[in-house]
């Protein structure tokens, strides 16, 4: 299939470059080029045009050349979701594989004391729209709260409050118990602003002292993937991805398509502690130095 007449944004996107969002800030700050001049938001590209990022040539591949792989990511707090940190702290790249000629995409972000389910993907369109909120992907949150939460709080957080940035709310509310004024509660919503969940309890004078991102449509944060550990999605559930943002199916896997018997489960979970395990220790040497 040929890119002929496709939007800049959306065949670097798809080259793996970043989601298409980001690169339209790309574009806005005269950071891409075609054929050696500045781009602009709206230009298309033809197949045998030059592309540019900072300078670097971006190869452009077409839809079918490109496997769409997915990797689920048990986020530990204290690491940020940027690729590079000023401050040389621990971001959620550090730990995933490498890709050749390609990048990991977030799918959204958490903020540095968020834990939990994160998505990240090689394409870029599949990354844009799982964040997009015309396609209400659900997210599901467990909030450790602290502070009274009345009857009268439940109802506002559904109803809708007013943020500064619009109107916000929880689809859903579920006590899980807890002790004192320190409560436990699973919050859905389906939109991923940013640090929308602690605001929207912040606006009824509750503080989020935890929260852990456990669902993101109808995936499951897997409960044997240990914190900083990251496990590649097999083709159903990519594909289960790809339909619930109208994309067309996936027919490859870099995955081996086999049943995997409940020892090989194990030996892999455990083989990712290990990994993880490593990648602690390395990291407190280096801060030793």
């Amino acid at each position: 299939m040929s890119i002929q007449g496709e939007k800049l944004q959306k065949v670097l996107a798809r080259a793996g470059v970043g989601s298409r969002r980001e690169m339209e800030k790309y574009i806005d700050a005269n950071r891409v080029s075609v054929n050696g001049k500045v781009a602009k938001l709206g230009d298309r590209v033809e197949e045998t045009d030059q592309i540019r990022v900072d300078g670097h040539t971006v190869k452009i591949e077409e839809k079918a050349e490109r496997i769409c792989r997915v990797v689920m990511y048990n986020k530990p707090e204290g690491e940020l979701c940027t690729r590079k940190d000023p401050e040389g702290r621990r971001t959620v790249f550090d730990r995933l594989p490498r890709v050749d000629g390609e990048r990991w995409i977030a799918v959204g972000r958490l903020d540095i004391n968020t834990a939990g389910l994160m998505l990240f993907t090689n394409d870029g369109e599949l990354a844009n729209r799982l964040m997009h909120p015309s396609y209400e992907v659900e997210r599901e949150y467990s909030a450790r709260v602290f502070g009274e939460v009345t009857a009268e709080t439940i109802k506002n957080l559904t109803k809708g409050v007013e943020l500064e940035d619009g109107m916000a709310k929880f689809l859903t509310i579920k006590p899980l118990g807890g002790e004192g004024i320190n409560r436990w509660y699973n919050v859905t919503l389906t939109e991923g602003r940013n640090r929308e969940v602690r605001r929207l309890w912040q606006s009824q004078d509750v503080e989020v002292s935890r929260l852990i991102r456990i669902r993101y449509g109808k995936l499951e944060l897997d409960k044997r993937l240990p914190q900083g550990g990251w496990a590649e999605l097999d083709l159903e559930t990519v594909n289960y991805l790809r339909k619930t943002v109208k994309l067309g199916r996936e027919t490859q896997t870099k995955l081996s398509v086999m049943p995997e018997k409940r020892k090989d489960k194990r030996a892999k979970i455990n083989q990712i502690r290990k990994a993880v395990k490593k990648h602690n220790n390395r990291v407190k040497q280096t801060k030793r130095r």
